[in-house]
């Protein structure tokens, strides 16, 4: 059963998240606090999280934010806030999707099933695989020796194939807290993870870059 964290201070929506949830076939838990939802996915990661963005302690960007630091959990935000900023603040984070109040909890059901497939590892052997909970990388059925930050870059590009992210918008999810991080340490992280992919045979180049806009993750 995958496991699903519901983090939604409000009540009602959380108890009718969960029936929902656990008659789909999973098994959620429910928190109403940002901090504590933050502290028990480090912990003990879960399949995925149903964050709302208007929480006590921290909020649900604040803990997209750190989750991020870490690796490439999947994250649905639920908020009531429609304005297009905010919507397009929770996708630069790295949210897998967004979805507003009020909704129907069947959509949000189908919503979590669809994610989870997204984010299901490939079969070994096949291609790339990122374990966000041991911040491990296995590409061909190797495991690759990433640091910290070539594995957070990593995971930033390969949770949204193809699209193509700057190097100011790389530099504020992989390296938040590091103002004066520069672009030439980005392009410097970005070529050893090139080296280290293309270590394991095959011809596929996973990361291509955009002359004079960033780089993308580029799947089989």
């Amino acid at each position: 059963m995958k496991r699903v964290f519901v983090v939604e201070d409000e009540q009602d929506i959380a108890s009718v998240l969960v029936d929902y949830l656990r008659a789909g076939g999973m098994a959620p838990q429910h928190f109403a606090d940002g901090e504590q939802a933050l502290q028990a996915a480090l912990a003990d990661p879960p399949d995925l999280l149903l964050l709302d963005v208007m929480l006590p302690g921290r909020s649900g960007l604040e803990v997209l934010r750190a989750l991020r630091l870490r690796g490439s959990l999947p994250v649905i935000l639920l908020t009531a806030r429609v304005e297009e900023v905010d919507r397009l603040l929770g996708l630069e984070l790295g949210a897998d999707d967004y979805i507003c109040k009020p909704f129907s909890p069947r959509e949000v059901v189908a919503r979590v099933k669809a994610v989870l497939r997204r984010a299901a590892p490939a079969a070994p052997g096949m291609g790339l695989q990122l374990d966000e909970a041991q911040g491990a990388v296995t590409l061909a059925g190797q495991k690759l020796a990433l640091t910290r930050k070539e594995f957070q870059l990593l995971a930033v590009l390969a949770r949204r194939p193809g699209r193509i992210f700057s190097r100011p918008q790389l530099l504020e999810l992989v390296y938040p807290d590091a103002r004066d991080t520069s672009e030439r340490v980005l392009d410097s992280h970005v070529k050893n993870l090139r080296r280290k992919l293309a270590a394991v045979p095959g011809e596929h180049e996973w990361i291509r870059s955009v002359y004079g806009v960033g780089f993308s993750f580029e799947a089989p």
